[in-house]
């Protein structure tokens, strides 16, 4: 059983290393209603990672040029334009039946977001929430709580907003959200679901989603229930994380449920847990028949993965970051960060959004796992006072680790699968 918190373990417990599968490839594509997700991959919604500015990080890692890792722009759009055409991939390169030459990660999804204190706040206060730039769609609002009336307001809320979607979260397994009935606390009683996804369903036109686990526990798995009840009120997809609420993130997601469930529904399923390569991506598809794949806590550690998923599709193969792609990764989310705090400063303090040099350290633990020597950097940031001076610690790190000769070193494999994850997120990916 995980931790009492449930925050998000920092390793997988003895990760499964698959091979390429001989015939299976992540979907070029899957249709919630109107909406198309291409390629039929999705980032997961996470509390505390997957704000606007890490949404359009990802979006942006993700472009995909056929037969070339291409390295993230020194300078991302902060108005939501899309990058220069420098950066566009070759769409001639790549067959569209294979893969998206436009990203590799297909839909976003937002942290996930109180159906209550939404319907409360004061409109300009949900800005921090409900913010996206043009160049995020297609992107979907992540809602959670228990009680019906409040759960159809918040929708209307998210569609009022602009978003392509809206999804209800069945899944997180925290104390503090399953004690108020939200969340995986909700897997005990399914007619109260079935009343929330009539409500909600009626509330919104746009596509409505829900995320959920196998059930409470292994005694207890309602998954199939779930999804069948979901398709018998007219949502238009599933997403399950293959893990019981009392499993949390321990063990190993048991993608046999993801298999039962694409053979108990017509309306597309999603794949989630245990997913940190392209490799693994591909052998969900192959063991489970899923519709597409959303990836949680590989997305921080590993910005590429969606781009390197594309290859992968397109391909067989995939590249990894050098020292310089890790460089100027870091660098572009970090000037990002500090860009969106500028354009958000004269906002209530409750209403900014972007840098504090907390969120730089957070991100941090992630960022550097893979860079050798990465250790010190890390200290270094943790010991600076304000985001420029953590941007200052990491141009000197890069540049020390370019004097020795380091730039054009490849992430080694083990160190780049190593990934962290701050103990204090809470755990609802």
């Amino acid at each position: 059983m995980a931790g009492k918190g449930f925050t998000v373990r920092k390793e997988w417990d003895n990760p499964i290393d698959h091979p390429m599968p001989a015939a299976a490839r992540v979907p070029a594509e899957m249709r919630l209603g109107p909406v198309v997700v291409a390629p039929a991959t999705v980032l997961a919604p996470m509390v505390g990672v997957t704000d606007t500015v890490f949404r359009r990080f990802i979006r942006h890692a993700s472009l995909f040029h056929s037969g070339q890792l291409s390295v993230i722009s020194d300078q991302f759009p902060g108005s939501g334009a899309r990058s220069s055409d420098a950066n566009e991939p070759d769409a001639a390169g790549i067959e569209s039946e294979v893969t998206n030459a436009q990203s590799g990660c297909g839909l976003l999804m937002t942290e996930f977001t109180s159906a209550d204190g939404l319907a409360r706040m004061r409109e300009s206060k949900r800005r921090r929430y409900l913010t996206f730039y043009d160049d995020e769609h297609p992107i979907g609002a992540q809602l959670f709580g228990s009680s019906t009336e409040t759960l159809a307001e918040a929708a209307r809320i998210v569609e009022d907003t602009g978003f392509d979607l809206v999804d209800l979260n069945l899944g997180c397994p925290a104390k503090r959200v399953v004690g108020c009935n939200g969340g995986s606390g909700l897997l005990r009683d399914l007619p109260r679901i079935g009343e929330i996804f009539r409500a909600v369903r009626k509330a919104v036109k746009i596509p409505f989603t829900v995320k959920f686990r196998m059930g409470w526990n292994e005694k207890q798995i309602v998954c199939v229930d779930l999804a069948r009840m979901a398709e018998a009120e007219g949502l238009a997809a599933v997403a399950l994380h293959a893990r019981t609420r009392e499993q949390g993130y321990s063990g190993q997601a048991q993608w046999k449920w993801i298999a039962a469930i694409k053979q108990a529904v017509k309306i597309p399923v999603i794949g989630n847990g245990d997913i940190r390569t392209p490799e693994d991506a591909a052998a969900m598809v192959a063991e489970t028949g899923c519709d597409a794949v959303m990836i949680g806590r590989a997305a921080p550690a590993n910005p590429w993965i969606f781009r390197q998923i594309a290859q992968y599709t397109a391909t067989g193969s995939y590249e990894r970051p050098t020292l310089e792609d890790r460089y100027r990764m870091i660098r572009a989310y970090f000037q990002m960060l500090l860009d969106e705090q500028e354009a958000t400063k004269d906002l209530p303090r409750s209403e900014r959004m972007g840098e504090t040099a907390g969120k730089m350290k957070q991100f941090a633990t992630w960022f550097t796992h893979g860079v050798p020597g990465g250790a010190k950097l890390r200290a270094a940031i943790y010991h600076a006072r304000t985001g420029a001076a953590v941007l200052d610690q990491v141009e000197q790190f890069f540049a020390a680790r370019r004097a020795e000769g380091a730039s054009d070193a490849s992430v080694p494999e083990a160190e780049d699968q190593a990934h962290s994850f701050p103990e204090d997120a809470l755990a609802c990916d």
